[in-house]
């Protein structure tokens, strides 16, 4: 190759990177400039998908084990962590919460299997991270009036652990409160 050819396939070549480059950088900008409007709607979406209380099964049922054939389940999801409506990449975290109403049988067997015991506030080492106490407004209605909560870090504990669980049964009331956090 002669060159005068080389230089006009390198100067080809690099004219070529300089516009991809550009329009990389471009295409950047546009995509983690912050558009008011944009922004606005996505966090006025995200209001309004964590002021819903869901009422759909929960899935996938393996998440919250052995609660059979419920009757009934009321949650809610809210952003925990990391900025939904950001534009630029990064996690986000989640966190859910959840009234379930068992079939009677379900509930004394759920106690007995994962071992459920008298909840009572402990050392502040030991307690779990939310209690019924930490219902979220919308889901408090859900809750039983007087109940004794039950809880269990073997159920809290229990396979699959994909998301953070802490749960609080009330058999008496066949309740069930959870908490799950994704991390």
């Amino acid at each position: 190759m002669t060159r005068r050819a080389l230089v006009a396939v390198l100067g080809g070549s690099a004219a070529l990177l300089l516009v991809v480059v550009v329009g990389c950088v471009g295409a950047a900008i546009r995509a983690v400039g912050n558009d008011p409007g944009d922004t606005s709607e996505c966090r006025e979406s995200v209001r309004a998908e964590e002021a819903k209380v869901r009422t759909k099964r929960w899935d996938p049922p393996e998440e919250l084990p052995g609660l059979g054939d419920y009757l009934e389940i009321h949650w809610q999801v809210r952003s925990l962590s990391g900025e939904p409506c950001g534009r630029a990449p990064g996690p986000v975290d989640w966190a859910y919460q959840g009234v379930v109403r068992l079939r009677p049988a379900d509930a004394r067997t759920l106690a007995q299997r994962y071992d459920f015991v008298p909840y009572a506030p402990a050392e502040p080492d030991q307690a779990p991270l939310t209690s019924p106490a930490d219902a979220w407004p919308a889901l408090a209605p859900f809750l039983p009036a007087a109940p004794r909560w039950l809880h269990s870090r073997a159920y809290d504990e229990a396979t699959p652990a994909t998301r953070w669980r802490t749960a609080f049964l009330d058999v008496e009331h066949r309740t069930l409160f959870f908490t799950l956090q994704d991390h």
